[in-house]
């Protein structure tokens, strides 16, 4: 004789509760500003000083002088941390965080004058 067949069972009609929410997708932006005071290159509020000093806040500007975007970027130095396209067609948060990518190779120097200003040198 044939074995019976196995017993048959329901779904669930509820799905499983999580009390978390799943974790966002990274990106490319810069971290959050949960830093230090001003000269702290993770703090958004010293790259907004450092860009007010440099293009009077304003990240979209091209200012004819082969400076682009708040931090003044040269097209070389830009595309030399991971930039593509001109610094000035960038969100603030992308040059920032190719600024925190210079910085982190080159120092507060690749800004002189501003760092001198703002005191981070």
């Amino acid at each position: 004789t044939e074995p019976p067949p196995p017993p048959t069972t329901e779904p669930p009609t509820t799905a499983p509760s999580t009390t978390e929410d799943p974790e966002p997708p990274p990106t490319e932006e810069a971290p959050p500003d949960n830093a230090g005071g001003l000269g702290d290159p993770s703090s958004y509020a010293t790259w907004d000083a450092l860009a007010d000093c440099e293009s009077g806040g304003n990240w979209s500007i091209n200012s004819g002088n082969g400076y682009y975007g708040g931090l003044q970027f040269s097209l070389s130095t830009w595309q030399s941390v991971g930039g593509t396209g001109l610094p000035s067609d960038a969100s603030r948060e992308t040059q920032i965080l190719m600024g925190q990518r210079l910085q982190a190779r080159s120092g507060w120097g690749s800004w002189p004058a501003c760092s001198r200003r703002l005191g981070f040198l």
